[in-house]
């Protein structure tokens, strides 16, 4: 079977539409902070255009019950959990039915060590590269040797791989790495938020082109 994608950092209804045609299995919704945070409205209309696809909330520092009061107002079925959130929260919004993704930032090989923290509570762990003073990848690529080895340490959960992956990288970060889900943003865009439906075509062409041959 092939790795899904996730498309993330919507901020317009007609680019989640765009996507789900596209075939990505996830969507994404940033409320962490960045040029693609997004309202509660805005991210309702999303949900809405996105139909039976599930949308995730990209959190940072939100409370449990602003994560669960923002899921349940916007019809969004999953959680994303940047920053530094307990397996307590992850286990109370599992309880209520969102699937979530615990995040591990990596900035140098010891960062690895975090990564069975992460594991409890989770429906996925998500890697990307941790860049100063940004907020998530930054569209900064995470080294593939160090993504390779945060795959064997996740042996047995499902790994989402992001930070820098466009439609010319995929192929190679899903070949080496072979996680389960990718996950982009900005390299499906032509302006911070605003998503280009042909990056969007290439991108899930790459990765289908992938498993084809895998």
């Amino acid at each position: 079977m092939g790795a899904s994608v996730k498309i993330c950092g919507l901020t317009r209804p007609q680019d989640a539409a765009a996507a789900v045609e596209a075939g990505a299995a996830y969507l994404g919704v940033v409320f962490a902070g960045g040029p693609r945070r997004v309202s509660l409205q805005i991210a309702a209309r999303i949900s809405a255009a996105a139909g039976a696809t599930p949308v995730f909330g990209v959190y940072g520092q939100q409370r449990v019950d602003d994560i669960l009061h923002t899921s349940d107002a916007a019809g969004l079925r999953g959680a994303q959990l940047h920053g530094p959130y307990p397996t307590s929260v992850a286990a109370r919004l599992r309880a209520s039915g969102l699937e979530v993704w615990r995040v591990v930032r990596i900035a140098a090989p010891h960062d690895l060590d975090t990564l069975d923290e992460a594991v409890p509570e989770a429906d996925a762990v998500l890697v990307e590269p941790l860049v100063p003073q940004a907020w998530g990848g930054a569209g900064v690529a995470l080294d593939l040797a160090v993504a390779r080895e945060a795959r064997a340490r996740l042996a047995g959960s499902r790994m989402v791989l992001a930070g820098g992956l466009t439609p010319a990288s995929v192929g190679e970060a899903l070949a080496l790495v072979r996680p389960e889900v990718v996950d982009v943003s900005s390299g499906v865009e032509s302006l911070p938020g605003i998503k280009d439906p042909d990056k969007i075509a290439r991108f899930m062409e790459a990765v289908c082109g992938h498993s084809a041959i895998s």
